[in-house]
């Protein structure tokens, strides 16, 4: 077996890739950037290099400085990961040309499924159903959209080398595909360097079910079973599940045998997954084959019992596959959330900031790799590449973490699934986790009503509108902000005018705390009493005393009855966690704030850190509200910039190429 491996990779992979490696007896070493100096996966390698800047491009992307690093440390295999090189042919070469094992597939199978149109052919060859549509070379404009007028709208355009939902358009209309197009081949280009597309006729109401294989160098390929990947957003997974909900016998054994033979039709090794695209009545096509461990493959070692990452380690070293088919089975059922450092009530836009305080629910570690399962696997496995004070930046990825459960049926896992979600806690940035939860109990999701346009179609029960803070909330926000002053009190004993005891000689002391969240003001009324605070808000009022405080974690009683929460101030913010809910509440304090005026109207600024990669308007232009104005590139993806109201665009700030601030003003905007 290896001695030591190079992670060509950064996050949560790295580190899971380290796990194994180090269990298995192998050295690691971590390649990082300047801005993962600090990283988790540079912590857990037992050695670790610098390749470059920030940007990836300058740094993961930079097949050369990776090899050199792994003959400098004498590492014999690299270990891709998944995005970034772990489906580059030419890099797949160049190990091999170096003399080191690259841990994946052989760069002719990359190369004959790294084009999704290639893959496309290969596979009408072999007889696999395929979505009708043009994956044909050529690429003019008015050609493709004679392609899409003869298929049928609406269609869907797709990068040809694309992956985790970048480059896809959905055109609904012939009017609105070369504009679309234009779209999906800046994204293309930025994100895979190949700005090649396909059209393909868009399914309504499709299921997205893939099969996990694994083949060796001894001519050996197994399929281990079967992931439900439907819920997206944005063409990305959000949850994905094991085994897929409604799967017959039959038509797991069709499946895993179409995507084995695909698998063999081009001389596969090591990990892959063959994607489906399903109708509900049970028909299937051929959508793509991703040649690399895919993100969601935790579900699958879950109900398998087998480490995928040390299969993939003893096969790159020429071993035989640790299983034969027959020898696979399904144990349980397993869920897998991915928790993003973004805002789902903003369109998803990622969040850029540091996890100021993390709280994960309870997890066990359970050894994978040895065969069936002999009893249950831990119901929580968390695969995370971050730790509390560690950033979100803008140039990666902006996942926080797998969050993975497992339970005896599928039941069992949702409840294990809303449970920990209900744990989790992060301030100091956006997240997705809420949003998660709603869509986990849900009942489309919990009924398994599955199909990729689950969010969309129950936009309005996910995206709730937000209620006002209750009285517990705002009582939980208002004890730890009383505890605080008291403590400070405590610290300055010596000053009379620090005293919190809200003694006065006629009458009690009353203050007003002026909270506020996303649906507006919820001011609380706190009231000193001997025994505690008399509160109110919202026509409620009760007796509140502080009955326990553990750091973060307060307990309280309203009247009789208790209260229990965690409040982390984050600035002026409170965030209070109670009821398997999180709470930002805004607290203004008059004294902080007098004097300060009304922020200027009329700007137009940039929602996060990014590249100005369109500008669509003119100085003078006049335009209707909700009109594109600009579009900016961040984290690999398209963000547009829409006119607010009826207007006069007066200045252009940036121009294509610009790198832009987050919060800069993009455009000065005078509305009608």
């Amino acid at each position: 077996m290896f001695t030591k491996i190079l992670i060509a990779n950064r996050g949560e992979i790295a580190c899971r890739v380290a796990a194994t490696a180090h269990r298995m007896g192998i050295k690691t070493v971590a390649v990082y950037s300047e801005a993962d100096a600090n990283a988790k996966h540079v912590a857990v390698c037992d050695e670790s290099v610098l390749i470059g800047p920030a940007p990836a491009k300058e740094s993961y992307l930079r097949a050369d400085k990776i090899i050199e690093v792994a003959k400098a440390t004498g590492a014999q295999a690299i270990h891709p990961g998944y995005g970034f090189l772990s489906e580059n042919e030419d890099f797949a070469d160049a190990c091999a040309k170096a003399g080191i094992a690259f841990i994946g597939p052989p760069a002719s199978a990359i190369r004959a499924m790294g084009s999704k149109s290639a893959a496309k052919a290969l596979m009408e060859t072999a007889s696999v159903p395929l979505v009708p549509g043009y994956h044909g070379d050529n690429q003019d404009a008015s050609f493709l959209q004679e392609q899409a007028d003869r298929i049928g709208y609406p269609v869907l355009l797709k990068a040809s080398a694309g992956g985790g939902g970048k480059g896809m358009r959905i055109v609904e209309k012939s009017a609105d595909f070369k504009a679309a197009l234009e779209s999906c081949k800046r994204e293309a280009i930025n994100s895979f360097g190949d700005d090649k597309v396909l059209v393909e006729k868009y399914l309504t109401r499709p299921r997205h079910i893939e099969i996990q294989v694994f083949a060796d160098t001894k001519g050996e390929c197994v399929y281990l079973f079967e992931r439900d990947c439907s819920v997206q957003r944005r063409h990305q997974k959000v949850l994905e599940e094991a085994p897929a909900p409604g799967m017959t016998p039959e038509r797991r054994q069709a499946m895993g045998e179409a995507a084995v033979a695909a698998a063999k039709a081009v001389g596969y090794v090591g990990a892959g997954t063959v994607e489906f695209i399903a109708n509900q009545d049970g028909s299937f096509y051929f959508m793509e084959m991703n040649t690399r461990l895919q993100v969601e493959h935790p579900v699958t070692e879950m109900i398998t019992g087998m480490d995928l990452v040390e299969w993939q380690l003893r096969v790159a070293f020429g071993e035989a596959l640790p299983k034969q088919q027959h020898e696979l089975a399904i144990h349980g059922h397993a869920l897998e959330a991915r928790v993003y450092a973004e805002n789902p009530e903003k369109g998803f836009l990622p969040s850029i900031g540091t996890l100021r305080h993390m709280h994960t629910p309870a997890a066990v570690n359970f050894e994978l790799g040895k065969g069936a399962i002999g009893g249950d696997p831990a119901a929580v496995r968390i695969d995370s590449g971050v730790r509390e004070g560690d950033a979100i930046s803008p140039f990666y990825d902006p996942m926080i973490a797998k969050l993975i459960v497992w339970g005896k049926d599928r039941e069992e896992a949702l409840a294990h699934m809303a449970q920990a979600l209900s744990e989790y806690q992060v301030v100091g940035l956006a997240t997705n986790i809420a949003f998660l939860k709603r869509l986990v109990e849900s009942q489309p999701f919990a009924s398994a009503d599955l199909d990729t346009g689950l969010i969309e179609r129950n936009h309005a029960a996910l995206f709730p509108q937000a209620a006002g803070a209750t009285l517990e909330v705002l009582a939980l926000a208002a004890a730890s902000l009383l505890a605080s002053e008291r403590q400070g009190a405590a610290n300055d004993a010596r000053k009379p005018w620090a005293d919190t005891s809200g003694w006065r000689m006629n009458a009690a002391l009353r203050r007003v705390l002026d909270y506020g969240d996303e649906s507006g003001r919820s001011p609380l009324a706190v009231e000193y009493a001997n025994a505690g605070w008399k509160v109110e808000a919202g026509g409620r009022g009760a007796l509140m005393t502080l009955v326990e405080q553990q750091s973060k974690r307060l307990v309280i009683k309203l009247d009789g009855s208790t209260v229990r929460g965690t409040v982390v101030r984050d600035g002026e913010t409170f965030h209070v966690f109670t009821g398997g809910a999180h709470h930002a509440l805004n607290y203004n304090d008059p004294l902080a704030h007098a004097g300060e005026a009304e922020a200027e109207g009329g700007r137009l600024t940039a929602p996060m850190p990014g590249k100005i990669v369109a500008v669509l308007v003119e100085k003078g232009k006049e335009v209707e509200k909700g009109a594109p104005l600009l579009i900016m590139e961040a984290m690999k993806m398209e963000h547009t910039i829409a006119a607010p109201a009826n207007g006069t665009v007066e200045d252009l700030l940036y121009l294509v190429g610009d790198q832009v601030a987050e919060g800069a003003q993009l455009l000065a905007f005078k509305a009608a």
